[in-house]
Order: structure tokens, then C-alpha cells, then sequence
């Protein structure tokens, strides 16, 4: 350190936490732009902090993304761009008939499409507990140093998170076979326009968001999604994928310019939430397979 300015080799190791501290911060907020700001905060501490003081970079800067992180959920100072639930989340597309890595099945337990919804219904001291030991495997120790808390206090403080979770998404016991199946049986169903075949498939509550250009529109209610469900009835250019752990559909143009992902979420057999991506710029900007 040279007075409070940090030194080229403390700015190269903060750029190199950068991308888990957003990774971090984002997932404990929703919110992208919110995440840019915390991040941005700690480098601003870091820079106003002795070096010579910090015997480990990494917890220091992940305690203190997740003490700033906290104040914000505690404040209501968040601002999603959209609402969490539909907010256009990291997307991991891989062709079914493709072997898919171990941390693509992690990615899907972990960070699927519906987690960052079941994360809004949290405490804010229960949401970064759970992110920082569930996601990250931060110690419970250190997540008790941001919370204020003993480490068997925020242990006991993450399971309790880890329940309501695991009891807000409901998950199916039917493996990806059987949900592919339902699945199809939906895009069998709107492609062919056969309306009460649609209201067996989707549940009562299911939520359609699509992404467009012009933003997020979301349909609520299996009535009002049944009613709107149009699948091309030429698909030659679509392929199954699965996305985050969740059974999609990827389609093409005849140039090969990805034109649609659908992503489903399935519980208990009946199609509970369905993600549309036919925003250009968006699919364009996704690390997504080639035509096959």
C-alpha cells in the first residue's frame, strides 16, 4: 500500500475475486445492476484498507460483499430490473443427446431457473446464509462474522432455510425422463391448438414468462397460458435441451440464428412454470449449442 491507494498487485488480486464476488452478490439480491454496485463498494473499501492487515483476500472481500449485500436486502434498497421470478437468469443450454458435465447437473440443483424466486420469500439473514454455505461454501463461521451470530446459530440458521427451499420448490419425483414427457405432451398439445390437453398438462398456477424485446410479459393460470400457448407446428429446426437442469427446447432459423429457448419447470407431473427467450439480442448474447 502506498497511503490508502491499493498497489497494481492488490487491484489484479481483486480483479481476479471479481467475478465470484458478482456471482455472489448477485445471487443474494437478484438484481445484476445491484450486484455491480456492491462489488464496486468493496473495491472502494479495499482501496481505503491497510493490506497489510488482511491475512486472507478472499474471505475478506466475500465478508464483505456479503455485510454490504445484507444492508441492501435489509433496507429494501434492491432494485430488479423486473421482478425476481422473471428476471433473464444465466442460462446453461446443453443438447439432450449430448453428454452433459457434472457441473452443468450442479449448476441445475443449485442455481436453477426457480431458485432466485424461493430465495425472495427468504429472511435476508436466511437468503445469504443459504447463498454464501449452499452455493458458495463459505464456512458457517465466516457467514456467522457477517450475520453477528454464532457458527452454530447461523448453521442452524442455514437448515432452516434449506427447508423452506426445498419446500418452496416442490421437487418432482419423476426423473427427466418422465418430465420430458410431460413436456412433449405440452408441444403436442399447442402445436395442434387441443386445448383441454394443455389444461391437463400445466398446473393451475403455472407462471409463462417470455422474454421479448420490449421486456418481460408473464401469464398466470393455466386457462390464460393454455389459451396463449402457440408452438410452430414445423419444428424441423428445434432440438431438446436441457437448461439449468430443466427440460427446454431450443429452435432455429434456417440460417442457423437461434430463434426461441423454452425452458419448463415440472413438479408432480403437471407443467408448474414455463421461460420463453425470443428476445434476438438476448439469445444472441447466450453461449448456446449449434444447430444440429
Amino acid at each position: 500500500m502506498t497511503g490508502t491507494q491499493p498497489t497494481d498487485s492488490i487491484a489484479a488480486a481483486f480483479e481476479s475475486q471479481r467475478d465470484r464476488l458478482r456471482a455472489v452478490a448477485h445471487r443474494v439480491l437478484g438484481s445484476h445492476a445491484d450486484a455491480e454496485d456492491v462489488v464496486q463498494e468493496a473495491w472502494l473499501r479495499l482501496s481505503r484498507q491497510d493490506a497489510g492487515t488482511i491475512d486472507n483476500l478472499g474471505g475478506w472481500l466475500t465478508t464483505v460483499v456479503g455485510r454490504i449485500s445484507l444492508d441492501v436486502l435489509r433496507s429494501g434498497r434492491t432494485r430488479p430490473e423486473v421482478p425476481l421470478d422473471d428476471q433473464l437468469s444465466e442460462y446453461t443450454v446443453t443438447l439432450d443427446d449430448a453428454p452433459a458435465p457434472d457441473e452443468v447437473v450442479a449448476l441445475g440443483d443449485s442455481v436453477g431457473l426457480a431458485l432466485l424466486t424461493v430465495l425472495d420469500s427468504l429472511r435476508p439473514d436466511e437468503r445469504l446464509a443459504f447463498v454464501l454455505h449452499d452455493v458458495f461454501a463459505v464456512p458457517h463461521g465466516e457467514i456467522g462474522t457477517i450475520l453477528g451470530k454464532s457458527a452454530d446459530a447461523t448453521k442452524m440458521l442455514t437448515s432452516r432455510a434449506r427447508r423452506k427451499v426445498r419446500a418452496a420448490r416442490q421437487p418432482d419425483s419423476a426423473g427427466p425422463p418422465q418430465q420430458r414427457e410431460v413436456v412433449r405432451a405440452f408441444l403436442a398439445a399447442a402445436g395442434e391448438g387441443r386445448f383441454e390437453q394443455l389444461l391437463e398438462v400445466l398446473h393451475p398456477e403455472v407462471r409463462f414468462t417470455v422474454h421479448t424485446p420490449d421486456g418481460p410479459f408473464v401469464t398466470l393460470g393455466a386457462t390464460e397460458v393454455a389459451t396463449r400457448a402457440r408452438v410452430a407446428r414445423s419444428m424441423a429446426r428445434a432440438h431438446a435441451v436441457t437448461v439449468n437442469g430443466h427440460p427446454g427446447v431450443i429452435a432455429w432459423s434456417e440460417d442457423g440464428t437461434p430463434l426461441s429457448l423454452l425452458a419448463f419447470t415440472v413438479a408432480d407431473g403437471h407443467i408448474t412454470g414455463i421461460t420463453a427467450v425470443v428476445d434476438p439480442a438476448a439469445l444472441a448474447g447466450m453461449d448456446l449449442p449449434a444447430p444440429v
